[in-house]
């Protein structure tokens, strides 16, 4: 092995690699100053998790609360600093971060703990209630999926009606390949919400749920149609997900598309493929395969 030819060979690789970074695409911030860390936003998710549950995870016990939250204000705001400046021109972050964008954010989501704690708390109790599986409070939070995604997105969600850039969005993410359940921190979520099993659940941005929502895994709540502008470009920002309205049950599989909404009391079939909207107390299941039936009594299965 020559060690000089090694090197020589990395420095010509090392040449062509950084020519792409100066190819103006815009995946190329190599220096990096302006944008978020993964990890601490992780970090700090985590923290809020913890105070939202005290003693699972993390820590035994009840956490020093002062300290854990001057512990996230001061992780937490550097890290919408960075977001936005990132979004920004020099001037303009300058400006933001002067006016108190930065901690407002922070303090809007630190003074809503309290209440998401609440929401949290019938959250499990829609779990235990709506799962004969489920032996006490304490299993669902340490081991159910859904109370994961749920809980962080809606963290996430005081972030994003603030409108913070890019971390809401990491935050639901890190939910996201921890659970399998993908839920937009654009998504509004009601009271008592149960995710069962979950993996493969999808919720868009501008998905609304009401209260007491019972979903199963494979459920997607997605966009119908994506509107496109002169241009050919996707028009951002439009109501494009369903409304689900309280006390709504949807099975495995089923997918609700389109700016629609599923009036109360409503229950929608596993495998259903919705793109109207349902009045209250409608029950709609996809047809089972009629031939199944014959083939079954003819193999006598």
């Amino acid at each position: 092995m020559n060690r000089s030819t090694d090197i020589s060979r990395l420095k010509e690789i090392a040449g062509l690699i950084e020519e792409t970074y100066a190819d103006g695409v815009g995946i190329n911030p190599v220096e990096g100053d302006n944008l978020p860390r993964r990890a601490e936003v992780i970090d700090v998710t985590e923290k809020l998790f913890e105070l939202i549950f005290p003693g699972f995870d993390r820590h035994a016990g009840t956490p020093n609360t002062v300290a854990l939250l001057a512990e996230i204000r001061s992780a937490l705001a550097g890290q919408i600093c960075r977001a936005i400046r990132h979004e920004s021109t020099g001037e303009e972050c300058s400006g933001s971060c002067k006016s108190g964008k930065c901690e407002q954010a922070v303090f809007a989501l630190l003074e809503a703990l309290p209440g998401l704690r609440n929401i949290a708390k019938e959250d499990v109790a829609a779990a235990y209630a709506g799962d004969p599986a489920a032996t006490n409070y304490d299993e669902i939070i340490l081991s159910y999926p859904g109370i994961k995604a749920i809980t962080i997105q809606r963290l996430a969600h005081i972030l994003y009606t603030e409108k913070i850039p890019l971390i809401p969005r990491m935050m639901t993410e890190h939910a996201h390949m921890l659970t399998g359940i993908d839920i937009h921190p654009g998504a509004v979520l009601g009271r008592g919400i149960f995710i069962d099993h979950g993996t493969g659940v999808v919720i868009g941005e501008t998905a609304v749920l009401g209260n007491n929502v019972r979903i199963y895994q494979g459920v997607t709540l997605g966009a119908g149609n994506f509107p496109k502008d002169a241009c050919g470009m996707l028009i951002k920002g439009l109501k494009r997900h369903p409304t689900i309205g309280n006390n709504v049950t949807i099975y495995s599989g089923a997918s609700v598309l389109g700016d629609i909404t599923i009036g109360d009391n409503s229950v929608i079939g596993g495998n259903v493929w919705l793109t109207e909207s349902m009045p209250a107390g409608t029950k709609i299941t996809a047809r089972p395969p009629e031939n199944m039936f014959k083939f079954a009594k003819d193999r006598k299965l």
